[in-house]
């Protein structure tokens, strides 16, 4: 974009605020609505009629390959001429000027406390010319009747006919650019005062009236070839008091200029997976489905790209950055919607199998954005006992490898490729899996469930088949059926600070599995040993069956018993280790002991 694409000239107000009065200058769908409350426009107007600046208005010329669905500023009727050009940035004093200048209707507004109000805006003549005073507060507001009242009901300011206007010397602002008429009949109102008002109005025009016909805007106009990127870009540096703009906002309003609703059909698309079923997937945002129909999209340029022949450095690129998604066609989101849904559904399915139920301890998020997309590229191709294996290897390589967290758009363009490759034995193994390692030390560094690693071990846990100590029934199912299972310490807290173990040790995930409140409840904080009597006696098992039990977390139910943290602690890393090892397809790399 170079700077020939953008130029700036004054225009006159009048006829900017007429071009929107015609519809031949609109507001792009994504613009946020009218906010200024009426001091605001107050301030605005005094401004102007003191000749100040008043910022700039930036407009992009229609014309070129971007197109946004539009509407009319507020207050305008509905275009009657072709639209020339976009409103990106001045929407809030064109809007406010708009309305209380140029069209004959009450302004729809808010007060200072974000009641809605609708009225009229006045400039006082006489206060306006005494010159000692504040401008704006020149400016008056009435409502919509035009009568202003006190507390009982009785008229403070009466402006609801003509000659309550002349008698009060408060000029409409709606008259600004139509003062001729206003002004015979204020000369006509009272002849013996003509000489009077006619020496009033004529300092008045000099002074106000005179500066709002004049009055210029600098514009900057945007060039009809300013890609889409640009428009997007350049509107959010612009509004900066304004909420920042989603990809999702920027293409419902470019995909509805061809009649496609892209909210609705993210609704739609989001209903097939709604219910407990894909309880996993509550938490998937519209924008993290653009990004994997966007991977899509981009994969299938950079696959045909390279089938015409085309040297693979100078293909199109796999992506779902900004842009990436800001260049999104509709048909290309047509086309792979319905196979991000698909593929959603499937992650969930896989996310299941490796016994992750609950958003609260799914360890990445942003890790269902590939994976969605590598199950819609694979389709049955990801159903057999292979595919699956490798897909899992990738899966908790970017897990235990924290490889998944800040920012993730490169790491989610390579791994798109390199796994459906991979799964398909037409590529080799996906740098993610060649790159993630777990240390032995980041076991007992991971201690509440903020972490990745953390959520994801707990599914591992699970994964291995632990019961619940005092009924023997699966934790899995304890859990699936939200029956108050958690982590919980295996040597109490209060046990262990008696005996002045650290907490950066007992409170690792090493000391932690997951139980039942009702079991948890009767480990209190006791001593194992005496804890573990306490539930043979509870749950009618004889300690064989207790052992058993502790055994299935992967711990040592004989240490437990001796009373022996470091024995038990050692022990349960090994075996913890030995899970995320396989789990990877690679052991981990241990630095401690």
């Amino acid at each position: 974009m170079g700077v020939e694409a953008f130029g700036i000239e004054k225009e006159f107000l009048k006829d900017l605020l007429t071009q929107v009065d015609k519809g031949e200058a609109q507001l792009p769908e994504f613009q946020r609505g009218w906010v200024w409350p009426d001091r605001n426009i107050a301030s605005l107007i005094a401004s102007i009629s003191l000749g100040y600046p008043a910022g700039t208005v930036m407009m992009l010329k229609q014309g070129g390959d971007v197109r946004f669905k539009t509407r009319s500023v507020e207050g305008a009727p509905r275009a009657s001429a072709v639209l020339d050009r976009l409103i990106l940035d001045g929407q809030q004093r064109l809007t406010s000027l708009y309305q209380s200048l140029f069209r004959d209707a009450p302004v729809e507004t808010h007060d200072v406390r974000g009641n809605t109000t609708r009225g009229w805006f006045y400039i006082d003549m006489e206060k306006t010319l005494l010159g000692d005073g504040d401008r704006e507060e020149a400016v008056v507001f009435v409502p919509e009747t035009k009568v202003r009242v006190d507390f009982r009901g009785q008229a403070l300011l009466d402006l609801s006919t003509p000659e309550q206007e002349f008698t009060h010397r408060m000029f409409p602002c709606t008259a600004v650019f139509s003062s001729m008429q206003w002004m015979m009949r204020f000369f006509q109102h009272s002849p013996e005062r003509q000489s009077e008002n006619l020496a009033l109005w004529s300092r008045f025009h000099e002074a106000v009236v005179k500066r709002f016909e004049q009055y210029q805007l600098p514009v900057i106009e945007l060039g009809k070839s300013t890609p889409r990127q640009a428009v997007c870009q350049v509107f959010e540096k612009v509004n900066t008091g304004g909420v920042t703009l989603t990809v999702f906002e920027l293409l419902t309003a470019t995909f509805a200029a061809d009649d496609f609703d892209l909210r609705q059909d993210w609704t739609d698309c989001r209903a097939q997976w709604a219910g407990s079923k894909y309880g996993i997937l509550s938490e998937v945002a519209n924008t993290d489905f653009l990004q994997a129909v966007t991977l899509l999209a981009t994969y299938e340029r950079h696959r045909a790209a390279i089938e015409t022949g085309r040297d693979e450095a100078t293909v199109p690129r796999i992506g779902c950055r900004r842009a990436d998604m800001l260049n999104l066609t509709l048909p290309e989101y047509r086309k792979w919607a319905p196979a991000v849904t698909d593929g959603l559904k499937s992650a969930a399915q896989f996310l299941h199998s490796q016994h992750i139920f609950d958003t609260r301890f799914l360890p990445y998020g942003s890790q269902l954005i590939p994976m969605s997309a590598i199950f819609s590229l694979l389709g049955t191709k990801a159903e057999t006992v292979g595919a699956r294996q490798k897909i899992s290897r990738w899966y908790w390589s970017g897990v235990f490898g924290e490889l998944y967290g800040g920012t993730t758009e490169t790491r989610f363009a390579r791994d798109v490729p390199e796994v459906v490759a991979w799964v398909t034995s037409q590529g080799d193994e996906p740098r993610t899996v060649h790159e993630a390692q777990f240390f032995s030390s980041r076991l007992w560094s991971l201690r509440t469930r903020g972490s990745a690693a953390y959520k994801g071990l707990y599914a591992l846990l699970l994964k291995v088949g632990p019961v619940d100590w005092g009924t023997g029934s699966d934790m899995s199912d304890e859990n699936y059926f939200d029956n108050a299972v958690n982590i919980h310490h295996v040597f109490p807290k209060a046990w262990c600070e008696k005996q002045g173990i650290s907490p950066a040790d007992y409170n690792s995930i090493v000391n932690k599995t997951p139980l039942t409140a009702r079991t948890n409840r009767i480990i209190g904080g006791r001593a194992p040993s005496v804890y573990l009597r306490g539930l043979g006696k509870t749950a009618d098992a004889t300690p064989e069956q207790v052992d058993r039990n502790v055994q299935s977390h992967l711990i040592s139910a004989i240490d437990l018993r001796n009373d022996d943290f470091d024995a038990a602690m050692r022990a349960r890393q090994r075996a913890l280790l030995a899970v995320i090892g396989e789990a990877m397809g690679k052991g981990a790399q241990i630095d401690t002991e």
